[in-house]
């Protein structure tokens, strides 16, 4: 085990490698911490924002940060945690090369959105209205005859009467250039329950007929090299990225070769509305309120939805009562005859896109040991990083309930 400098990277390994061994660690400069385990099956990298995360196996414990004792590591490698430096990279992943390089991200991304019916359509709103610090420009797709056309007409005319807002550009992309692009958003479907549709997990009904489209465009996204963001906002969410990510690194036959996408490159946007409607229920009523303090949402966009009342204050019961409201909340909709999509295309998908490209913390769904888990997270300068918190055991339980949920979907 030791310090290996590697091409322009220094390298920490428990293993014995035929590269330059360094005495010590560099004081300034990012580490590498390399570690195994299967590929696709968590994590390919990540920020070590803690000891723990560099000798712990995936689960919902990586989100807790309870009992935090240094690892039996070199004390240099430890400081290196604490200030920030250590990222984590998968050497046993066949391309675990392209995870050593950190690619710059440009400072105004382009963004492709796929299908603008109601959620397509309610997103590009919210995007060209908020979206001018952090979009370069917005293109629109859709195979009906004239509905991209609208959009550029429509969204091209939402302006100041100065013309003085910094507003992204609007514009037509063709099938083929779906992902010439920085961030690809997925918002096509090819089955919407409608209002008459009043119970049951709504959401799920829609898996095979999505994951089929969804799939489509991961094999397109695989074939044409795509390095750039893949962004699900379809129903179901959290199933659809897990199959997204699977189905671009399989091969002509079927075999996985991970010659696809890498997990941190898909990430499922659902949870933001989850969040946002727990907090609609805690401004309304005060035996919630705690939530609006330091109230936390975990997992899917559906069934398998976790919401803890409060971190500091966990109550069971009344935590599992705001879970019920908040994951129905949609049925509330339906039963009023209209479709529920408003609040997700803006609080899922708007807001949190753009909290995500800005690095800000947000709610959206990451690849956590096997599963896409939706957690509270951000892309910091030292790697893709999880929200982790002194979570209580009856919390905890849920969870591992919630990804074991999840595991039990077919792919």
């Amino acid at each position: 085990m030791g310090y290996y400098q590697y091409k322009d990277h220094i390298l920490y390994t428990e293993e014995t490698l035929a590269w330059e061994k360094l005495e010590r660690l560099p004081a300034a400069g990012e580490v590498l911490y390399l570690f195994r385990r299967p590929p696709l099956t968590g994590r390919e990298t990540f920020a070590v924002t803690a000891p723990a995360l560099l000798t712990a196996a995936e689960g919902p414990e990586t989100l807790c940060s309870r009992d935090e004792t240094p690892a039996d590591l070199p004390a240099d490698l430890l400081a290196a945690v604490r200030d920030r430096r250590v990222r984590a990279v998968n050497a046993a992943h066949p391309r675990w090369e392209e995870l050593l390089e950190r690619k710059k991200a440009p400072e105004k991304r382009r963004v492709h959105l796929l299908a603008l019916g109601d959620v397509g359509s309610t997103l590009a709103i919210g995007l060209r209205l908020l979206g001018g610090d952090n979009l370069s420009a917005i293109g629109v797709c859709d195979m009906r005859p004239n509905v991209a056309e609208r959009w550029v007409f429509e969204l091209g005319q939402i302006d100041t009467p100065a013309g003085d807002r910094d507003f992204p550009a609007v514009e037509k992309v063709e099938p083929e250039d779906l992902f010439n692009c920085d961030v690809f958003l997925f918002c096509a479907s090819r089955f919407v329950p409608d209002t008459a549709v009043k119970s049951g997990d709504v959401r799920m009904a829609q898996y095979e007929l999505n994951r089929d489209l969804a799939v489509s465009y991961a094999r397109r996204a695989r074939d044409e090299g795509f390095g750039g963001m893949f962004c699900v906002v379809s129903d179901p969410v959290d199933p659809l990225c897990r199959a997204v990510l699977l189905e671009s690194n399989k091969n002509e036959a079927g075999e996985l070769d991970y010659g696809g996408l890498f997990p941190h490159q898909v990430r499922g946007f659902g949870l933001g509305v989850m969040n946002a409607r727990a907090r609609y229920y805690a401004r309304r009523e005060p035996r919630f309120a705690a939530f609006l303090e330091d109230g936390r949402t975990f997992g899917p966009h559906g069934e398998g939805l976790v919401v803890a009342n409060s971190i500091s204050r966990y109550d069971d019961a009344v935590s599992r009562d705001l879970t019920e409201r908040t994951k129905h909340a949609n049925l509330e909709m339906r039963e009023l005859g209209f479709k529920p999509y408003v609040a997700p295309a803006l609080s899922s998908g708007a807001l949190s896109l753009l909290l995500c490209l800005g690095g800000e913390w947000h709610c959206s769904s990451v690849f956590l040991d096997g599963v896409f888990m939706g957690v509270r997270n951000r892309t910091a300068p030292d790697g893709p990083e999880v929200e982790r918190l002194p979570l209580p055991e009856p919390l905890l339980e849920r969870l591992r309930e919630t990804m074991e949920q999840l595991r039990a979907i077919p792919v």
